[in-house]
């Protein structure tokens, strides 16, 4: 419920100031875990929210606490998170400032008809913001994770996407520049991002590597489509599912209980918070891992 979810996020009281980062911070899901966040902390951790809209995070941060501790930061980092060059260069430099990164929140997406729509480099933008520019992070970022780890401190990753929504993968073609579809495109995404959290936590140990499924949110992810059918249709849809959905405070409450209580390993949690296992609606393998960790390595490298 989420009085016991309330109440258990409310029980955390870290020993050390940690240091928390929302790619994707800026609205939705990841607004509201970062407010969560910010408040059953008091204000006294590190805060950095990675987005494009420095406007929205301005305000957001304005909603934190007064932290008591000396020499809190509460911050915004402008980041485009399709471009795979940008997110190394943001990571690289967050990783200088902040040696040790406690927590580590992906939220970034986009609700799309389009079909497959390349960047620059050559990765389609809905990919690349729900597993592509996600993977960069952690993969730059995980030697800070394994600093607080070492330290005895948290070191945890969340990827909010749609797990247990995923479905069989076409390992000829990761990346979908052969058979994409915007249901392919969310399958395939889904899936990725369990290979991810599976491929991350067995290559290190003792780190909590999260995938969630976070229900059916009532965010502006719509009202922002760059499609004007889902524009138009977030004004009578938004109206009619509010009965039957989260808005993001809720949501961003779950979803911090899901990453404070998730222990080490690769998890895969419901829209409660709660763990949904393995055991179900997993599509992955060994060899999948290791193709996908190939092709996205190579795809996400960063290229001068």
């Amino acid at each position: 419920s989420l009085a016991t979810v309330r109440a258990s996020n409310a029980s955390f009281s870290p020993t050390y100031t940690p240091v928390a980062i929302f790619v994707g911070g800026t609205a939705g899901i990841g607004q509201g875990m970062a407010q969560a966040f910010a408040r059953y902390t008091k204000g006294n951790a590190h805060i950095v929210l990675v987005g494009r809209n420095r406007t929205a995070a301005d305000s957001i941060i304005k909603t934190f606490p007064e932290p008591t501790t000396p020499g809190i930061t509460h911050e915004f980092v402008e980041c485009d998170v399709t471009s795979m060059k940008h997110v190394h260069r943001v990571a690289e430099t967050l990783r200088t400032r902040f040696p040790r990164v406690n927590f580590l929140v992906l939220t970034t997406g986009v609700a799309t008809l389009d079909g497959r729509t390349e960047t620059e480099e050559g990765i389609d933008r809905k990919l690349a913001l729900h597993y592509y520019g996600r993977w960069r992070f952690i993969r730059d970022l995980v030697p800070a994770l394994e600093e607080a780890h070492k330290a005895g401190e948290n070191a945890k990753v969340l990827s909010v996407l749609a797990a247990g929504r995923g479905g069989e993968i076409d390992l000829k073609d990761l990346g979908l520049k052969k058979h994409y579809s915007v249901a392919n495109a969310h399958t395939s995404g889904t899936t990725y991002n369990d290979l991810m959290v599976k491929d991350f936590a067995a290559r290190h140990p003792g780190l909590t590597f999260i995938h969630s499924y976070p229900s059916i949110v009532t965010t502006d992810v719509l009202k922002k489509s760059p499609n004007r059918s889902l524009r138009i249709a977030n004004t009578f849809l938004v109206p009619l599912l509010r009965p039957f959905t989260y808005n993001a405070e809720t949501c961003g409450e779950h979803q911090l209980y899901a990453l404070l209580q998730a222990g080490p390993g690769a998890v895969r949690t419901k829209d409660n918070g709660d763990d949904m296992g393995w055991g179900s609606n997993y599509f992955g393998s060994e060899e999948a891992m290791r193709k996908l960790w190939e092709h996205t390595e190579e795809v996400t490298s960063p290229r001068v």
